[in-house]
Order: C-alpha cells, then structure tokens, then sequence
C-alpha cells in the first residue's frame, strides 16, 4: 500500500459554533405516463447540506438522493464549496444515500433494461462519465444548497449519540439447494446494526439538524423503475415532520457494500413470479428476471398501481422505523459542545488491482489478469470529540466496524460513498474474498491490502486532524 496524498487542515481554536442548514428538490420530471402517487414522501429526492462554522473555519455535510458521486461532480463541487466557505476541501463530505431507483439531473441510473453491463460486472453501475465533459447541472444543485445552509447559520450544538435498527441483513449466503454461493439474507452473516447519530439544536433546545448513518442498500426500488429516495429519503422526510419541516435530515450510507434489506419479496420477487421464475423468499433473484425484463416479456412492477402501492409501503415503513430510532437516540443524546474545534484531513491510499476475464454472476470462481491499481480517497472531519470518517466506495461491513474498533475517538461515524467514486468496485474484508459472490467477483481489488489500508490510513487521519 502508497499513501499518495495527505492534506490536512489545523484544529480551529475552539469558539462559538454556528450551524445551518438546507434541502433542494432535485426531483424529475415526471413521467406523464406513469406519475407518480405523490402518496409517499420517498418519491421525491433531494439535495441537503448542513454547513458548521465556528468563528475559525467552516465544514459542510452534504447529502444528496442519487445513486453514484461521480469524481467530476465531487471535483466540481467541492471546488465551488470550499471557496463558497472559505475551507479547505478536506472539510468537506458529500455523499449520496445510494438508492437504486433514483435518476435525478447528471445521475447516471443503475441500469435501466437494455444498458450495457457496469465496470463492476452484470448489473453494475454504468462506467464513469467522460472527465472532460462538463460538470453535469447537479453541481450547481449543491452548490445551492450549501449556499442555502450558509444563509441559515445561528448559533447551535453538536452532541453525538448511537442505537440500533435490525432492518438490515448480510445478503451474502450459500443457497441451500445448489450449495453455491448467491445473494439471499444470512441471518448469522456480519452485520453492523448501529445507527450513528449527529445532532445539532440551538442554544435553547430547538432541532436545527441531524446528521445519520446506517449500513443498508437501498435496492427495494431496483429493477422497478420507478423514481424513488428509497427508505433513506423516507427516513429523512420523517424526522423533519417530527420537528415541524424545520430541521435538515441527512442520511448517510455505512459501510453497506454486503448489506441488503431483510424484505425484498415485495419487489424483485414479484416480478420473478411473473416472469416464470419461482418466488424465492427475501432472495434477490434480480438475474432470473432481467432478461424477462429486458425482452417485454414480463412488465416492470411499475406497470401495476397496487404492487407499487404495496412496495412503497415497505420503505415507508423502512424509513419510519429507522427515523424513530433517530429520533429516540436525539432524544437522548444531552451531552452538547457549543464551542467544538472543526478540523479536516484526507489521504489517498493505493492497492494492488485485477481486471476480471469472465462474467458469470456468482458462485463459481472467477478468473483474473493483473489490473490498474485502485486509488481509495479517505478523509475525516473532527468536530470537538467527534469523527466523521468517509471513503469514496462500498465498502464490507466487517471493514467498517473494525475501523470504529480501532478509532482513538469513541464518537465516530463512518461515511461510505462519498468524495468522489474510487475505480474498486465493491471492497470486500479479507476473509470475504474466498466467498464467490457477485461483489467478491466483480472487485477490482486484489485481497490483502484494502481492509487494512483503508481502517489503517483512517486511523492515522484521525489522529493527524487532531494535532
């Protein structure tokens, strides 16, 4: 492993914190053919931020309900935010919550029917835009909404606090019947079940923000084509309705690249009966039903009203428990800093990569040629006593939760997709790689560099964003 790059900005003197926040709509047009309900809160997407300024320097925490952050429009952005703030870049995140049935302005969509496969392999998400191309119109989006957020800086403090939620579940597993491995819930897989909480309120206890992570895909929409936050946006939406649409949400992923929603029948599945092929539980039999798809012989869930219903109903419900056990932990979180130190660091690691020379999906082995090294950009953000950690990939749970177990700070969050998008694909723990499932498959990484790089230079951030 290289480090490449480390810049890292002084711990501001501690003064009175100032915070604001934002939220954009960036939703669609819709499809006259098929309008959405405007039943669920999860149809439209937005853009938030929240910007903290504590006399010395600033930081921005941007969310936004799209798929991928493409390394142009992080490149833009951050550009355009860091002169906007006046900060270094390091003090800035901004991620996407990863849902797979949102095509908002200069996202690329996961893959509609028909689309060549991803760089990940079968499935994946579409390769990158052309790096010469200008900024698509999202940058200016964001831009805005950290704008916005600026606009609204007041006085506040920042307290951090964690539970837990048990919507989620490994997805990798060995099929019981063929003994391969495929993607269906492993209920004795690894799983990180913690929602991490930031909370910001005035002076005088009223909800500014809150800033949240959780470790799930946001894949109940997927193959739907329908425009959709997933339960991500649905969670966002309901903790700004319980303090009255005047405070800003922002989800997160964690390190989710292994971690599906324990209920998926109500959308894959569906579609699997109709195309002939048997319903399979909570499995996500997305390959049995593609070609169906992709062909006309079997409509997308979007086509029938009621099964739609049915499955916005899930992530609404989704999003409803996930936001109340927010809600929960920012109720009790009391211990508040109103004058925190702000600091930012980012590093680039480097590791040893491998270009695929098959395509099946999962439960074989696959077959390798040495390839292009992966460059992984990791950042922190101290605020007081608290990290926020971030990665620019979908990174294994197992990853994640040995990186807060090594963590010098017990207030530590960790932000995956965010600051760009490294060339990796997902990125397995070690011990995952003799696991043949489509991640492991479809990884661009050599084993036995990017677990220990990645909690590794992440560490080190933390401690260097301190000095």
């Amino acid at each position: 492993m290289l480090a490449l790059l480390l810049a890292a900005s002084a711990p501001a003197k501690a003064q009175s914190l100032r915070v604001g926040a934002a939220r954009v709509d960036i939703t669609p047009a819709a499809d006259p053919a098929n309008p959405p309900s405007g039943k669920y809160a999860h149809e439209k997407l937005y853009l938030r931020a929240i910007v903290l300024d504590n006399g010395a320097t600033r930081a921005a925490l941007i969310g936004a309900d799209q798929s991928m952050l493409f390394d142009n429009i992080w490149a833009a952005a951050s550009k355009q935010i860091a002169a906007e703030l006046d900060c270094p870049v390091a003090n800035i995140v901004i991620s996407v919550t990863h849902t797979h049935s949102a095509f908002g302005p200069g996202d690329q969509p996961f893959r509609r029917f028909g689309q060549p496969a991803g760089p990940t392999g079968p499935g994946g998400p579409p390769p990158d835009p052309d790096p010469n191309a200008p900024p698509p119109p999202i940058v200016g989006k964001i831009v805005e909404a950290v704008k916005q957020a600026k606009a609204q800086l007041q006085p506040a403090r920042v307290g951090f606090g964690t539970g837990f939620s048990y919507l989620n579940v490994s997805r990798d597993n060995i099929d019981a019947g063929t003994h391969l491995w495929t993607q269906a819930p492993n209920l004795n897989g690894q799983s990180d079940k913690t929602v991490a909480v930031l909370k910001f309120d005035s002076l005088d206890g009223k909800m500014l923000a809150v800033y949240f992570t959780y470790a799930m895909h946001p894949v109940n929409g997927f193959l739907t084509d329908i425009t959709s936050a997933d339960f991500c946006g649905a969670a966002s939406h309901h903790i700004e309705q319980a303090y009255g649409d005047k405070a800003v949400a922002v989800f997160a992923q964690n390190a989710s690249g292994d971690q599906n929603p324990l209920y998926l029948r109500a959308s894959t599945n569906v579609m699997a009966s109709r195309s002939g092929a048997p319903i399979a539980g909570n499995v996500m039999t997305r390959e049995k039903i593609e070609a169906p798809l992709r062909d006309g012989k079997v409509k997308p869930v979007k086509a029938d009203p009621q099964v739609v219903d049915t499955l916005e109903k899930v992530m609404e419900s989704e999003g409803v428990l996930l936001g109340e056990e927010v809600i929960r932990v920012m109720s009790d979180t009391t211990r508040m800093d109103a004058a925190p130190a702000i600091s930012g660091a980012q590093t680039t690691i480097t590791c040893p990569g491998r270009k695929r020379l098959d395509n099946a999906r999962e439960g074989t082995p696959g077959s390798y040629e040495d390839g292009e090294p992966v460059h992984f950009r990791l950042g922190v953000i101290r605020i007081g006593n608290i990290a926020v950690a971030s990665a620019n990939a979908e990174i294994y749970s197992a990853i994640g939760l040995k990186f807060k177990a090594a963590s010098p700070l017990a207030n530590t969050m960790f932000v995956t997709i965010a600051n760009g998008r490294a060339n990796s694909g997902y990125v397995p723990n070690d011990a995952a790689f003799g696991a043949y499932t489509f991640q492991v498959l479809g990884s661009r990484l050599k084993p036995g560099c990017a677990e220990d790089g990645i909690v590794n230079g992440l560490v080190d951030l933390i401690q260097a964003s301190g000095k």
